[in-house]
């Protein structure tokens, strides 16, 4: 069974009213706590949050966790590529580097999805869901992106979610407002994030809200449990 999630002493919140079909037609199913159980099939979580709301934090908590694989953002691949550093020029000129970065994150983040694994379950940070409705979006609706950019991404992503298992079993928002996001941008002092307005993490926590919260953009491929608080604290999680 897959422990509970428990965010400093807050109750988590559960947003939709039963399990998803995706975890249905893979052998999952939800206790009435929300809590996910694996029968059969391999189960996949998906960590979301704004830049900065403590999604590497919350995995690395899971880091040693037994039957649990860990997969962080492959950040460090788009920061070095062969020499190119795609998220730095994104960063500078979203209108010139976009494309390039969003089609790289797209591939690493499918590569993550499909990576083979033991463990009867994996926690991902992120997910090729996010990246494209998210950042993707946030590009487009910003003017930042031309509308072929971004009708090629999406032709790209909707052949990818439809010929490709990328079924997800649960997803953990963590929600946090985009001023905390702000200070914790500023202590960590990633070099390609200097640029980071506050404006863009309103931008980005509306587009989840409006994902996530609200569930009037996107599908949402899994139910999903929202962290209303900035620590993260999630129960061991053991093999049935």
């Amino acid at each position: 069974m897959i422990g509970r999630l428990v965010c400093a002493g807050v109750r988590p919140v559960l947003r939709g009213s039963s399990p998803s079909s995706s975890a249905m037609s893979r052998g999952l199913s939800a206790d009435h706590r929300g809590n996910l159980l694996r029968n059969k099939t391999k189960s996949t979580i998906c960590v979301e949050g704004n830049i900065a709301s403590g999604k590497t934090s919350c995995l690395q908590y899971f880091s040693n966790t037994a039957n649990l694989e860990v997969l962080t953002e492959p950040v460090a691949k788009w920061r070095n590529v062969h020499g190119h550093n795609p998220l730095a020029l994104m960063y500078q000129d979203p209108s010139r580097w976009g494309l390039t970065l969003q089609t790289y994150v797209q591939l690493t983040m499918l590569d993550v999805h499909t990576r083979p694994t033991d463990a009867p379950a994996k926690m991902m940070e992120r997910s090729i869901h996010s990246a494209k409705y998210i950042f993707v979006e946030n590009l487009y609706r910003s003017g930042k992106m031309p509308e072929v950019d971004y009708v090629v991404l999406t032709e790209w992503f909707n052949w990818i979610t439809k010929n490709i298992d990328l079924s997800v079993d649960l997803i953990v928002y963590l929600r946090t407002s985009p001023e905390t996001c702000y200070q914790r941008l500023k202590m960590r002092c990633r070099e390609e994030e200097r640029v980071i307005p506050l404006e863009y993490l309103y931008a980005i926590h509306s587009l989840y809200e409006e994902w996530l919260i609200k569930q009037t953009s996107f599908s949402v491929p899994a139910q999903v449990l929202v962290s209303i608080v900035d620590v993260c604290f999630i129960d061991p999680i053991t093999a049935s």
